[in-house]
């Protein structure tokens, strides 16, 4: 069985294929670039350099919580591919996509990892994620000063690593975005058919009462 990862909820739009699913799964081929915008334009394409233009028989897409186009974007083209390709699509957390790529990247066995990311209005969107990829916590979107004292886990990363770790004093951080490459490593339990976007915060616009 092929599997499709695409990952377009943050600066970086990045898709991956590979034969077989779970930890067993073989990488086939991926792009990855880190554009900030214009995922609509580049996605589709991205995919069709792929071998046999990306088709696969499971697609995984990031929900979120990030870009709020980029992840509908992601959705979009996800369950558009799952309908002409009669395939299985389910959804995964980015930031549990960001803690399993930087299991790959760190040079330490840390148990736990902080996860920090850019979020809307200045915040960061924060979560601890234990060894085994599963989140120990729900994430948070929260200003700088109270994301640095959201825990004291030394391991942070993503695109707001350094800059929590600066405000914090102490931790070692790893700069970097999701990569779809390493959807494999996502737990099984955080795979899911509900396709709803995950939010960050609650929507600053409110129905009137």
């Amino acid at each position: 069985m092929r599997t499709l990862a695409i990952e377009c909820a943050t600066e970086a739009c990045s898709v991956a294929l590979f034969e077989g699913a779970d930890a067993d799964a073989h990488l086939l081929d991926h792009r990855h670039e880190v554009i900030g915008r214009g995922h609509a334009e580049r996605l589709v394409p991205m995919i069709a350099e792929l071998p046999e233009r990306g088709q696969a028989e499971r697609i995984l897409v990031s929900l979120g919580p990030g870009s709020f186009t980029g992840t509908r974007i992601g959705l979009a083209t996800a369950r558009a591919l799952g309908i002409a390709w009669g395939s299985e699509v389910l959804g995964f957390p980015t930031l549990a996509l960001v803690g399993a790529t930087a299991r790959a990247f760190a040079e330490t066995a840390e148990s736990q990892i902080l996860v920090a990311m850019t979020g809307g209005h200045g915040e960061y969107f924060v979560q601890l994620f234990g060894d085994r990829g599963l989140p120990l916590a729900d994430h948070a979107s929260l200003a700088p000063v109270a994301a640095a004292g959201f825990a004291d886990t030394p391991l942070v990363a993503g695109s707001r690593a350094k800059e929590l770790v600066g405000l914090r004093g102490s931790g070692q951080a790893l700069d970097l975005l999701p990569d779809a490459r390493y959807a494999p490593a996502l737990p099984a339990s955080l795979l899911t058919d509900r396709l709803s976007p995950i939010y960050g915060r609650p929507p600053d616009a409110k129905l009137p009462a």
